[in-house]
């Protein structure tokens, strides 16, 4: 019976002979270890971020801060569902012919691994891009990324993912109990039918897209800022640039850490035919690896901040001794102090008037 046709008895096969067995204890335990630590560690960044948007309500932070929100919340709903359900089946000792006998709770739990893994990565492009157009073209970042266009932009990523994860349901494919008996995702062993390596590829696709976005915009935002901060001799060019950089660069190397295993490991199972031992427990891996992707998505976005940074600074100037960088006063956020300067640096208007300024005083 092909089972990626029948709902009601989809993935059971693979129940019986597996070569992925986990540890019931050790996996509860990390289980609900992640669950608890994303859920403390997101519901803290939607508290700053709720916190800062009382504070700055300029148009040029508000597109951030909608964003950041969209990810947080993401992030947070993602450890909330997921993990509940993850608990739930260890919990059952993994007996899914006894609780899944109509393949619900398997489709359910697919169409939130789907969801929840490629939403945050299509958000984390979106800010990408936001971010560079803010620094690059911050008069047309002004005028045309208004919170109505960001929550339309959000709208549109979160439907988008949603339809990624419905298309094997409106195929009539149902998601599959994976090897190791603890999630369902598509269709991973034995892979023939060109549907099933459709979506593995359309999946890994897309989020390797999402992550080539991010890092292309915040490599362009980063040699932005560093050549405004070379032409600019005023102190808010220095510290905010200094923050911003390292905010890019940690961005970029969490997302592509964690994300690029799962990614490269769902295309190499949709481009080969056969499939070695070690499949199963390089897919735990890697899909462990994604998940502190998403614990360590508000530590990157929200909290690694102008304090933070202020404090590892004067530690290792305490520890090494040496003066590094000039820090000034920290007076204006990091964003805010990026638009400023890049639209006083490109800005035609304020160059003429600051050359009109000396003929006015000779004048007088």
């Amino acid at each position: 019976m092909n089972s990626s046709k029948s709902p009601g008895l989809a993935g059971f096969g693979i129940l019986k002979n597996t070569t992925c067995h986990t540890e019931k204890k050790i996996s509860v335990f990390f289980s609900i270890i992640f669950m608890t630590v994303g859920i403390l560690s997101n519901s803290l960044a939607i508290a700053i971020l709720m916190k800062a948007y009382q504070r700055f309500r300029q148009k040029s932070k508000a597109s951030f801060l909608l964003l950041a929100s969209g990810l947080v919340v993401t992030d947070l709903f993602g450890h909330l569902i997921n993990g509940a359900i993850a608990v739930f089946v260890y919990a059952s000792d993994k007996d899914w012919i006894r609780f899944n006998q109509s393949n619900i709770l398997c489709s359910v739990f697919g169409i939130c691994m789907v969801f929840f893994g490629l939403c945050p990565l299509f958000l984390g492009s979106v800010m990408a891009v936001e971010r560079c157009i803010g620094v690059t073209k911050p008069i047309f970042h002004s005028t045309k990324m208004t919170s109505k266009h960001v929550k339309m932009m959000l709208t549109m990523v979160c439907l988008f993912a949603v339809l990624i994860a419905l298309l094997p349901i409106l195929r009539f494919r149902a998601y599959q109990i994976q090897a190791s008996r603890t999630w369902c995702f598509y269709k991973t062993e034995h892979v023939e039918d060109w549907e099933d390596r459709f979506y593995l590829l359309l999946f890994s696709c897309l989020g390797l897209l999402a992550l080539a976005i991010s890092f292309l915009c915040n490599a362009v935002t980063g040699i932005t800022l560093l050549r405004v901060k070379l032409k600019s001799q005023q102190r808010q060019g220095r510290s905010h640039h200094f923050e911003m950089i390292i905010q890019l660069l940690a961005i970029m190397c969490v997302s592509c850490i964690c994300w690029s295993p799962f990614l490269v490991t769902m295309a190499r199972i949709g481009i080969n035919e056969s499939h070695s031992k070690e499949t199963c427990e390089t897919i735990l891996f890697a899909l462990r690896m994604a998940t502190w992707n998403q614990i360590l998505d508000p530590w990157v976005y929200i909290l690694l901040r102008k304090a933070v940074l202020k404090n590892l600074y004067k530690i290792t100037r305490g520890c090494c001794g040496v003066h590094i960088i000039n820090l000034h006063m920290w007076e204006l956020s990091s964003i805010k102090n990026s638009l400023k300067v890049a639209a006083i640096s490109e800005s035609p208007v304020s160059s003429k008037q600051i050359n009109l300024q000396p003929l006015s005083s000779t004048g007088q």
